[in-house]
């Protein structure tokens, strides 16, 4: 059973329990407890259950009073494990069983952190792809080896269960959620609205934005904002390299370490990204579209997007064009295309 993720009043549901991780419970509730009228869709209804009594400690010297217990999983849609207190601790048989049976059902259930060990437990990973926090994924490998764990992605989608790794990522991985059930454009407002990286490839390795942090880099940051103003324009490794004041090798390594993908490489993705939000926001002609997001031509545009969406413009348009609302894709290209000739 497959569950319409963006039908009106689809029901989130978030596990709580005793020693809360409140980071990554905080995350989720600011996604989905927050009314979002802005964006002009039918937002998400979420609730909290406790996997435990009604009163619990969080992580903190923090007290909370969870009305609802597990039965509100019976009738959840999403569901989410925000972390787990104790990796070596196994879940109450309730909750496994309470997960199993939402999933038997169609429900979706996803994980951030260490909440995997739950999903595991509940015997819910043969046979799956899945990741965590990089410290915890060799044991994870360990004591679950029927399981593929991928220790250095993000997050990782498998349709029904999707896993994250560590804390920030799980940011990554409910921003891809909201992606997947309304569009690109709705998940971009809501980006902005948490000032968060509007995308992330769960693929993009955990631990690569350590060493930019660490040399105090900010011209990568700089550079990738500037681009996403400006995919109109004709880039190059040597033109980007000057405009960040690096040499192109120096560029490529610290674009790839950040970002996670060589510097044109991503840029494509980026200029795709940005004409399925037109595609799907407005009426723009496909040339249009190809013009504005940086394309050099119609026809590389369709070829490209076709090779990476595995799916023409048109069809794309006709197939997912309902998620995004009403926003004019004039205004936003036109937009773009205002602040080009500001910043040049």
């Amino acid at each position: 059973m497959r569950i319409n993720h963006a039908k009106k009043g689809h029901h989130v549901v978030a596990v709580a329990y005793d020693r809360l991780r409140t980071f990554e419970f905080g995350c989720v509730v600011e996604f989905f407890a927050v009314e979002r009228p802005e964006l002009n869709v039918d937002w998400y209804r979420f609730s909290v259950c406790t996997a435990d009594k009604h009163l619990i400690h969080a992580v903190g010297g923090i007290r909370m009073e969870i009305e609802a217990d597990l039965d509100l999983l019976a009738a959840a849609d999403t569901i989410i494990i925000p972390a787990w207190r104790d990796i070596n601790e196994t879940p109450p048989e309730r909750l496994l069983q309470s997960l199993r049976d939402a999933y038997r059902r169609g429900a979706r259930i996803c994980s951030i952190c260490t909440g995997v060990f739950v999903l595991a437990a509940a015997g819910l990973l043969h046979g799956k792809s899945v990741t965590t926090h990089w410290h915890h994924a060799r044991l994870l490998a360990q004591r679950y080896p029927d399981t593929i764990v991928l220790p250095s992605a993000l997050y990782v989608d498998q349709g029904q269960i999707m896993t994250s790794a560590g804390s920030a990522a799980g940011l990554d991985m409910l921003l891809h959620l909201v992606k997947n059930d309304y569009g690109h454009r709705v998940a971009n407002m809501v980006a902005q609205r948490l000032v968060i990286p509007f995308h992330r490839e769960g693929s993009q390795q955990q631990l690569i934005k350590t060493k930019v942090v660490e040399k105090g880099e900010n011209r990568i940051s700089t550079l990738v904002d500037w681009l996403r103003s400006n995919l109109i324009l004709t880039h190059t490794v040597s033109s980007l390299a000057k405009r960040a004041m690096m040499s192109e090798r120096t560029l490529q390594r610290h674009f790839q370490e950040a970002m996670g993908l060589p510097v044109m490489q991503w840029l494509a993705q980026c200029r795709l990204d940005y004409a399925k939000e037109l595609l799907g926001a407005g009426s723009l002609s496909i040339a249009r579209i190809a013009e504005v997001s940086g394309h050099s031509s119609e026809a590389t545009f369709r070829h490209q997007f076709r090779l990476h969406e595995n799916i023409s413009p048109t069809q794309f348009r006709r197939q997912f064009g309902q998620k995004y609302g009403d926003v004019s894709a004039h205004a936003l290209a036109d937009a773009q295309l205002f602040g080009e000739g500001l910043q040049q």
